[in-house]
C-alpha cells in the first residue's frame, strides 16, 4: 500500500496576552497544540495586549499587522491563544480574511479527531455543540472560506447551518444520554471497587502516561508523542507477585482547558478521585515539567485528593545525566524515576505501588 500523504493547512500562531509572565511556556503549549492537530506552523506572533478590545481582542494597528503577515506566509489558518467571543472570531476573521479559530477551537478539533468509545464521541460532540450555539455565524463564515480542515470536525461538518432551537434540543438531548452514561459507570467503578484495587495514571498530557501503562501491564495500548494521544478511559488489569489492581489510564490534563471540556471528560476525573493509588506522571525532560505538575496538583486540590495516595513518576529520565536527575524538584509525594520506554525502574515502581496499595487495604 501506498503512503498518504496528509496535507496541512498552514498556520500561523498568535498569542496576545494581557501579561507576559509564563508566556514561553504557553506560547510553547499552543504550537504542540497545533502540531497535534497536524498544522503546519508557518510563523508564530507574540505581544502584549494593553487594554482587551472588545470588536476584535487587540487594536486595529496589530490585526492589519497580522492580517499583512498572514498574506505573506501564505496562512490558512490563524489561530489565537485566547478566548474569543463570536463578534471577535468574525471581525477578526474579515479582517484578516481566512480562517480564524481560537485555542479552544483547536483543542475541540484535536478531541474530535481523537475520541473513540461511543462515550467518549458523545461528550465530544457535547462539548462541541455548547461551543458552537453562541458562535454559528462565524462558523459558517469560517466555512464559506474553507469547508474543511482544523475547526471544522465534528459535529460542525454537518451541524453548522442547523438553526439554533435545533441545536438547543440536541444539548437537552446529549445531556440526559451523558448523564446516564456517567450514572452506569459510577456503579461499574462501584462493582470494580467491591472486587479490585484501582491505580490511576494521571498527568500532564504527552508525559507517557500510555507507555507507561504498556511497560506495568504489558498491554498494546497506542501511545504517541502528540498531545491528547489518549482521550478515552482506559483500563487493564495488572497481577503483579500476588497483586491484582486494576490500572486506569486517563486523559491528559492541560493549562486552562476550556470549561465545555472539562465538564464532558469529568468521567475521567471521576475515576482519579476513587482510584487508590495515583501515578502522577511527569516528562523529566521537559523544560515547564514545574509548571505541568502544578497543573495537576490544582486539580488535585480541587478534587481532595490526599497526597498519600499519589507517586510522583519522573519519566523519561534515560534523556537526562546524573546531576540533572539529582537536581529535579522534590515534591510530598513518594518518587521514582524512570524510563518507560526503555523499562529502567519499572520494577522499581511496581513494587513502590505494591507497598501503598498494601499499606491502603
Amino acid at each position: 500500500m501506498k503512503n498518504i500523504e496528509i496535507k496541512k493547512e498552514k498556520a500561523l500562531i498568535v498569542c496576545p496576552y494581557v501579561n507576559m509572565d509564563n508566556s514561553e511556556y504557553r506560547v510553547k503549549e499552543l504550537q504542540q497544540l497545533a502540531e497535534s492537530a497536524l498544522l503546519d506552523i508557518v510563523g508564530t506572533e507574540v505581544f502584549l495586549v494593553k487594554e482587551v478590545n472588545a470588536r476584535t481582542y487587540m487594536g486595529s494597528g496589530k490585526v492589519e499587522e497580522l492580517q499583512k503577515t498572514a498574506e505573506e506566509l501564505n496562512a490558512e489558518v490563524v489561530v489565537f491563544d485566547c478566548p474569543l467571543t463570536g463578534s471577535q472570531l468574525r471581525n477578526l476573521g474579515e479582517i484578516i480574511d481566512t480562517k480564524v479559530i481560537d485555542r479552544t477551537m483547536l483543542i475541540l478539533d484535536i478531541f474530535a479527531g481523537r475520541a473513540k468509545t461511543s462515550e467518549g464521541k458523545l461528550q465530544v460532540k457535547l462539548a462541541q455543540l455548547k461551543y458552537t450555539l453562541p458562535r454559528l455565524s462565524v462558523l459558517a463564515n469560517n466555512r464559506d472560506r474553507n469547508d474543511s480542515g482544523v475547526g471544522m470536525r465534528g459535529p460542525g461538518e454537518s451541524g453548522v447551518e442547523i438553526d439554533r432551537r435545533k441545536i438547543q434540543a440536541e444539548i437537552v438531548k446529549l445531556e440526559r444520554v451523558v448523564k446516564d452514561v456517567q450514572k452506569q459507570r459510577q456503579t461499574t467503578r462501584k462493582q470494580r471497587l467491591t472486587y479490585s484495587k484501582m491505580v490511576a495514571l494521571v498527568g500532564y498530557t504527552n508525559a507517557g502516561k500510555s507507555t507507561l501503562m504498556n511497560a506495568i501491564s504489558k498491554a498494546n495500548t497506542y501511545a504517541d508523542d502528540r498531545l491528547f494521544a489518549t482521550l478515552d478511559v482506559l483500563t487493564k488489569k495488572v497481577w503483579d507477585e500476588g497483586c491484582e489492581y486494576i490500572l486506569i489510564d486517563t486523559v491528559g490534563f492541560v493549562s486552562n482547558l476550556p470549561h465545555e471540556l472539562t465538564y464532558a471528560f469529568s468521567a475521567t476525573l471521576e475515576e482519579t478521585m476513587d482510584a487508590n493509588v495515583l501515578l502522577m506522571v511527569v516528562d523529566a525532560n521537559d523544560s515547564h515539567k514545574y509548571e505541568q505538575i502544578e497543573v495537576v496538583e490544582k486539580e488535585f486540590n480541587r478534587l481532595g485528593i490526599d497526597k498519600n495516595r499519589v507517586i510522583l513518576v519522573y519519566n523519561k529520565v534515560d534523556k537526562l545525566n546524573h546531576d540533572q536527575i539529582a537536581q529535579l524538584k522534590s515534591y510530598p509525594y513518594d518518587t521514582c524515576y524512570i524510563a518507560a520506554k526503555n523499562g529502567k525502574n519499572i520494577v522499581q515502581l511496581k513494587q513502590m505501588i505494591r507497598q501503598k496499595l498494601d499499606s491502603f487495604s
